[in-house]
């Protein structure tokens, strides 16, 4: 196996990990402080918290309230290098990783933990028109197009204009969607209720678009039942059973009827990032690469796949979800069975996911959360628990005690502070 000297002299192994989410992150802190040799590779050099990623879209939060720079993260692991960098490849015969601007990483156990990207079935032309939500700058793109188009509106004197302005329509009925939808109702009809002098925020429509026969689907149907009347209690439209047949500038076509909208937003599908391609490996329908017990690709030893690019599953039988506490758990339990066997030579343990629970947020103070095995919680109890969790989530102390006292300014007084358009004015 190649090594390499570390600086106490002592030969090391390396370990190179591409992606610096949660699985990526978690399993170079497990391998903090060890005699391993670690590189971690993003092309950002921020660690980005998804999950909270709609609040930046809806001007609850701003973006560095869910982003840490990775080098502040791990500056106290002496053993971690950082690299900033774009993977186009990887040399399996020469153990090496291949970067856009031509170099290359060597590595003797390579981490591949680079997420998903949004799919739209074959509809990439609609994507100009209605961008997801999976990146700082997707959500900085929604976040100007909604604020944009109450500016706009407050300007026209066409009402057929005005009303095509304040409807914003979300596609896909996941937890992506339905917090969306949530948010942007609460943003219109009280965030900027008072704002303007010539249109009426709180008359915004927000129309949200879901192609199978109801919501949430992974989540039980008591549960999904009551999101949607949370969602409706907060003036939000819901179409279920509505497949989206076009996406233009103008608005968006369901049942060959057009929905003029100026801003819709996707939440409908993902699909996992290229690196299938990268190792010559046949990956599912969703793009996941297939991994054993281990975690290790099939067929390929000394790579190893985490989160939503990997497929692995359940004792049932079932893929594992692409949920940030998968990959988590998945980077923790990778970083500390490499540890092991890279520096006591103990055999790789088999992961076992724990499920903590599903949740999703519908508005200020509604949320659902599924435990599994008929364990359940909804309403106000629920939200708690899930702001709680999320607060622990975030990496920094700073982060979370600046997101804490948001969520409570915002929850006592309707007000939103991260209200900023910082793209040119839309034409």
């Amino acid at each position: 196996m190649s090594q390499e000297q570390s600086s106490s002299g002592a030969v090391t192994a390396r370990v190179v990990i591409v992606g610096a989410g949660f699985g990526g992150l978690a399993t170079a802190k497990a391998l903090a402080g060890s005699e391993v040799a670690v590189t971690l590779i993003d092309q950002h050099n921020y660690h980005l918290f998804v999950p909270l990623l709609y609040q930046v879209a809806t001007a609850a939060l701003s973006p560095a309230d869910i982003a840490e720079p990775i080098r502040h993260i791990l500056s106290g692991a002496a053993n971690v290098n950082v690299v900033m960098g774009r993977v186009t490849g990887i040399d399996q015969g020469a153990r090496q990783l291949l970067l856009a601007d031509g170099s290359g990483i060597a590595y003797d156990r390579l981490v591949i933990a680079t997420g998903s990207t949004s799919t739209y079935f074959g509809h990439d032309a609609w994507a100009p028109y209605a961008p997801s939500l999976k990146s700082l700058e997707e959500a900085r793109t929604i976040r100007t197009r909604v604020l944009q188009a109450f500016e706009r509106a407050e300007r026209t004197q066409d009402p057929a204009e005005r009303a095509r302005l304040m409807t914003i329509v979300v596609v896909g009925g996941g937890p992506t969607g339905v917090e969306m939808a949530g948010s942007i109702a609460e943003l219109a009809h009280h965030a900027l209720a008072r704002d303007f002098r010539h249109i009426d925020p709180t008359t915004a429509r927000v129309i949200l678009v879901e192609a199978g026969p109801r919501l949430l689907t992974a989540f039980p149907e008591a549960l999904a039942a009551y999101a949607l009347g949370s969602l409706e209690r907060l003036g939000v439209s819901v179409m279920t059973g509505q497949a989206v047949q076009d996406i233009d500038a103008e608005g968006v076509t369901l049942a060959g009827r057009v929905v003029p909208a100026a801003t819709v937003i996707w939440g409908a599908g993902v699909r996992a990032s290229p690196a299938a391609g990268w190792l010559g490996v046949t990956p599912d329908r969703n793009g996941r690469i297939p991994v054993e017990p281990d975690l290790s690709v099939t067929g390929c030893p000394d790579v190893f796949a985490l989160g939503d690019t990997a497929l692995i599953r359940d004792a049932a039988g079932e893929p594992l979800p692409g949920l940030a506490q998968v990959a988590q758990q998945q980077g923790s339990h990778l970083g500390r069975a490499l540890r092991e066997a890279l520096t006591q030579g103990k055999p790789l343990p088999p992961f076992t996911f724990r499920n903590r629970g599903n949740a999703a947020i519908v508005g200020r103070h509604a949320a659902i959360f599924d435990f599994g095995r008929g364990r359940r919680l909804k309403g106000f109890p629920a939200w708690l628990l899930w702001a709680a969790v999320h607060v622990v989530l975030l990496v920094d102390f700073a982060q979370r005690t600046r997101v804490s006292l948001q969520w409570l300014w915002r929850y006592l007084t309707y007000r939103r502070g991260a209200r900023l358009i910082t793209a040119p004015p839309a034409r």
